[in-house]
């Protein structure tokens, strides 16, 4: 059974809460997160990421820089832009892109279902991508950006969400890149109690984006117990902050890949590897693949549709996605790209860009690009299930959660 908490967020008060929600941290590079925050008061990203607040060549892991995070964080509440939820409530996160509606769960998960598998990881972490997370958390004494997390469809859940929306919003704003952002309330004992109870009842629940925050959210609840040796069990920090959706809501894009060079190989002598792991057709405008086990790829100027053989084909969780599919017969054995978690000759470029951005990227740092068919939740759900994990970079997930919204205090 799985623990989802109501909770009592810190939140932006009436009126800011447009002007505090930024994208996730891990969005922007070091340089555009400087740009976004300059002259900005408000945006969060002042906050996730404080190192905008020094020298551009200030070192960005230095202690002091997690403690302005905190001085941010504790200012904004003192003077009133954050506000503190009167009792432990659950909140529905609506997001709105592209005229899909996606709905979820603002509440808090248990970092003990995380250590014994009742939450369900798909990806590994870094310990290097996570020791920034941890100090951030632990030195604010505070989660700010939220897990994306993933349930099968619950009927009763639905039956709540559905009738709370019909109420008016807590907040609702459009930003910048077009996308709609609706929160409500969800107090009534007997809701709160529905949801707590039909989470209770499922007995997984799957991170779909944020793997490094929900570890790093986990090694400061267990720092904070070895800390509080006496600790029940019911303390914040045994919790951390999180959005859950529905399954039947949520929509992958493609996680393309482009490539420096053709390993060597003349275009000749690439074409005709590649003609014995795909059936190669050339394509007279941008191609993005509509089912599994296809490919595009631009090289020199044209697009090209990849069928793969099915003699390469597998039904095994991991090694039969598009991703093991490109990776294992494509970049690893023709274009010698062995580790792509490490190798600078491959770089990924998330599907919410669009082929034109392969195309650029192939006539400018890179020689050639592969569109890809996005992973499918089922898949993912399938990877999780069977203890196994995916490549990395498999999935990207738009519309992105916002950070900000909510503030889940350790204490």
């Amino acid at each position: 059974m799985a623990e989802v908490r109501p909770f009592a967020a810190f939140r932006p008060a009436a009126g800011l809460a447009d002007k505090i929600a930024a994208l996730p941290y891990d969005v922007y590079n070091r340089a555009e997160a400087r740009e976004v925050v300059e002259g900005d008061k408000y945006t969060f990203l002042r906050i996730d990421r404080p190192e905008t607040q020094f020298e551009p060549d200030h070192d960005m892991y230095a202690p002091e820089v997690y403690d302005k995070a905190r001085e941010l964080l504790d200012g904004m509440i003192t003077d009133g832009e954050y506000v503190k939820e009167d009792g432990a409530v659950y909140y529905i996160y609506e997001l709105i892109m592209d005229g899909r509606h996606q709905t979820g769960i603002v509440a808090v998960a248990s970092i003990d279902d995380y250590q014994n598998g009742v939450i369900m990881k798909h990806e590994n972490t870094r310990a290097e991508k996570e020791a920034d997370r941890i100090n951030h958390v632990y030195t604010c004494n505070a989660q700010t950006g939220p897990i994306f997390l993933a349930y099968r469809d619950r009927e009763a859940i639905d039956e709540v969400v559905n009738r709370v929306k019909k109420n008016e919003p807590l907040y609702s704003f459009v930003s910048d890149d077009g996308i709609a952002h609706n929160v409500w309330v969800i107090d009534s004992a007997d809701d709160i109690e529905n949801i707590r109870s039909e989470f209770a009842a499922t007995d997984k629940i799957y991170i779909a984006d944020g793997h490094h925050r929900a570890a790093s959210a986990v090694k400061v609840g267990l720092r904070k117990r070895e800390e509080n040796p006496g600790y029940t069990g019911e303390e914040e920090f045994n919790f951390f902050l999180s959005v859950l959706f529905p399954d039947s809501e949520l929509k992958i894009l493609p996680y393309n890949r482009v490539v420096k060079d053709t390993n060597g190989l003349s275009e000749e002598e690439f074409f005709a590897k590649l003609s014995e792991i795909c059936d190669v057709t050339e394509e007279n405008a941008a191609y993005q693949p509509d089912e599994k086990g296809v490919f595009g790829m631009y090289i020199s100027g044209k697009w090209y549709k990849l069928v793969m053989k099915k003699e390469f084909r597998n039904d095994d969780p991991v090694k039969g996605l598009d991703v093991s599919l490109l990776q294992d017969y494509i970049l690893g054995p023709v274009l010698g790209i062995g580790d792509p978690r490490v190798d600078k000759r491959v770089d990924f470029v998330g599907g919410i860009r669009g082929l034109k951005e392969l195309e650029k990227r192939s006539e400018s740092d890179m020689k050639l690009a592969f569109s890809m068919y996005p992973t499918s939740i089922a898949e993912l759900f399938d990877v999780a299930d069977n203890k196994m994990l995916m490549p990395p970079k498999s999935t990207w997930f738009e519309p992105k959660l916002r950070s900000g919204l909510f503030i889940h205090k350790l204490d």
